[in-house]
């Protein structure tokens, strides 16, 4: 009997194929004492958003490994609309680099963006253990451009390892 290979194949996913966008209007229980955002809730939004990303590329279960990058560029307040758009910027055996951009969606539909985060996650197995994931199809300037800075930024990653270590 022939055994199914096909199980074994990783196939190549584009970055398109796991984009994903949430959108958010901010409620009176997401603000903090200030009456902005809570940085916690959007880093919460943040995560869930690339969990999906993750979970969409590998088709496995996932876990966020790290939050490498979180930039805050701007607030928002009661009742702004808020567009997380995420993707794989760069993938290795197990791991996935995901970019979640936080936008501010005005009433005219234009966007201005108030986050930046890349989050590093990792796909499991049925036994929890970190399996293999899909290569990654770049195609456009911009994907290109994301994969150079993924690699110094997996790079720096290394180095704060080694140094945590000591």
């Amino acid at each position: 009997m022939e055994e199914n290979i096909t199980e074994n194949i990783i196939e190549a996913k584009h970055v398109a194929d796991s984009y994903t966008e949430q959108v958010r209007m901010v409620a009176s229980s997401d603000l903090n004492g200030y009456g902005r955002l809570f940085g916690g809730r959007l880093m919460e939004w943040i995560d869930e958003v690339a969990g999906i990303v993750a979970r969409r590329h590998s088709g496995k279960t996932v876990t966020t490994a790290m939050v490498d990058t979180l930039c805050f560029r701007g607030p928002a307040y009661p009742n702004d609309t808020l567009v997380l758009a995420g993707k794989v910027t760069s993938v290795g055996n197990s791991s996935m680099e995901v970019c979640v951009r936080t936008m501010l969606e005005d009433l005219n539909g234009v966007r201005r963006t108030i986050n930046k985060a890349y989050l590093v996650l990792v796909a499991l197995d049925k036994n929890e253990k970190p399996t293999r994931v899909p290569r990654l199809i770049i195609e456009t300037e911009e994907e290109k451009m994301e994969l150079e800075l993924s690699k110094r930024r997996n790079e720096l990653r290394n180095e704060r390892r080694k140094i945590n270590a000591n």
